[in-house]
């Protein structure tokens, strides 16, 4: 349920260690470091980031250590099971394409909350200003590890042997060794200065799994959600809903991300200011059926590409045009960048627009487990692929030494060890980087405006 412009405020406070830290002039301030509009009743979309979070960490693993029933992979066969699972569960989840289509989704319909509640010069400048330095830390506390473990210590010569040893040509066993602290600094430079081909930027290529890449994408379509909201308080409701559908099938031809960004600020646009809820309640059974529409739609194409015609999975690039690399029409194909695919875009819409108009769909993901998952998502994405390259491979080495025979055992070792680790690494790394760097972008913009 949206609610309404008077919504309160709700004070953030300081970690106690952090308030004795800072200066006494920052500190006299805290209250305007800290207090940001919030509205508790969309605690669900952090919830949906939580389920998003746990598909990721299927993916990665899955990809590592059973890639044939990975929907989209290279490995097109392996024992049965592994292909009954690509053919079923793994398009809904462990799909990649749709796990990374959610996550630029649901940045654009989260990040432009804040300015929505609070329609105000501050408050624009600064998510504008908080921003990049809310992922510039994390992400550059990532590469740092990134280069300790495979340029300075491990090395990746054992991925190259497990990624042989178990004939996985899916995985990305050919990462790209950062030669030099200089180079790991000018990695996470260009993670914020990429404006296309994102995935062939050094920082993803060295990151394990190269899905870095999405950081410099949700980064980039924040500034289009930044310029796009400003609009709302200013124009009619029913100018900027035309407008906002041109705006969409523009990005879609044009093959940009905004095509997701711009319909996460719709529909976040269309539950603050125009009680979607209450006029989706209102007409339930179109509301469902729309809702079912969509994502069957979406899904079956899915399901069509995974198990019927994997040939044509990337055949939809050919009805773009290739503004950001040719100029006319769109020609380069290549089949393992990321793709904006429309399969994944009809899922995502249908979800959203059961989820909005559902109480019950709301409470399940207002479920503490997942907005404690959500509130850790980004530290998790960061460490799960390093930690599934390093714990996981390492600890199920020992056992297929000399045959494949225990590798099934292995397996579920590595994800034991991987999974444990990665809650326990993520819940630190939230704690001492991501956390701060939130605090931190919020006092710095404090300062600047003294």
């Amino acid at each position: 349920m949206a609610s309404d412009a008077g919504t309160p405020s709700r004070e953030k406070q300081l970690p106690q260690w952090l308030s004795g830290a800072i200066p006494q002039s920052l500190a006299s301030r805290k209250p305007a470091t800290t207090v940001s509009p919030y509205d508790a009743n969309q605690s669900y979309l952090i919830g949906v980031r939580g389920v998003v979070s746990i598909m990721s960490f299927l993916w990665c693993f899955m990809q590592t250590f059973a890639p044939a029933a990975v929907a989209h992979s290279t490995n097109d066969t392996g024992p049965a099971y592994q292909i009954a699972l690509r053919k079923s569960l793994s398009v809904l989840f462990w799909n990649d394409s749709l796990i990374y289509s959610s996550m630029i989704f649901l940045s654009a319909r989260t990040i432009c909350l804040p300015f929505l509640l609070d329609p105000s010069k501050a408050q624009l400048a600064s998510s504008v200003f908080r921003r990049g330095l809310r992922l510039w830390f994390p992400t550059a506390a990532a590469l740092i590890v990134v280069f300790a473990i495979f340029t300075k210590t491990l090395g990746t010569q054992y991925i190259v042997d497990f990624a042989t040893k178990t004939q996985n040509y899916s995985m990305h066993s050919d990462m790209y060794v950062l030669p030099s602290s200089l180079t790991n600094f000018n990695s996470i430079f260009e993670m914020f200065w990429t404006t296309h081909t994102f995935s062939y930027q050094a920082g993803n290529w060295a990151f394990p799994t190269q899905t870095l890449w999405i950081v410099s994408v949700i980064f980039q379509q924040s500034y289009t959600v930044y310029t796009t909201m400003v609009i709302i308080p200013y124009t009619r409701k029913s100018w900027r809903l035309m407008g906002a559908f041109v705006f969409i099938i523009t990005a879609w031809w044009v093959y940009s991300w905004a095509w997701f960004s711009v319909s996460g600020l719709l529909i976040a646009d269309l539950v603050m200011n125009m009680d979607l809820k209450a006029k989706c309640q209102s007409h339930r059974a179109l509301t469902l059926g729309v809702a079912l529409f969509l994502m069957a739609a979406g899904f079956a194409m899915q399901f069509l590409w995974a198990g019927v015609f994997p040939d044509l999975y990337t055949a939809e690039i050919d009805y773009h045009t290739g503004l950001y690399n040719t100029g006319g029409i769109y020609t380069w194909n290549d089949a393992t960048a990321p793709q904006l695919r429309a399969d994944d875009y009809l899922a995502i819409m249908g979800f959203h627009v059961l989820l909005e108009s559902s109480d019950i769909m709301q409470k399940i993901f207002r479920n503490p487990v997942f907005v404690f998952m959500g509130n850790r998502s980004y530290s998790y994405y960061l460490l799960q692929s390093i930690i599934i390259y390093t714990v996981g491979i390492k600890s199920a080495m020992p056992k297929i030494v000399d045959s494949m025979t225990d590798f099934p055992s292995a397996s579920g070792i590595a994800f034991i060890a991987s999974l444990l680790v990665t809650i326990v690494a993520g819940e630190v790394f939230y704690w001492l980087i991501d956390k701060p760097s939130q605090t931190f972008a919020r006092i710095l913009f404090a300062w600047i405006r003294e």
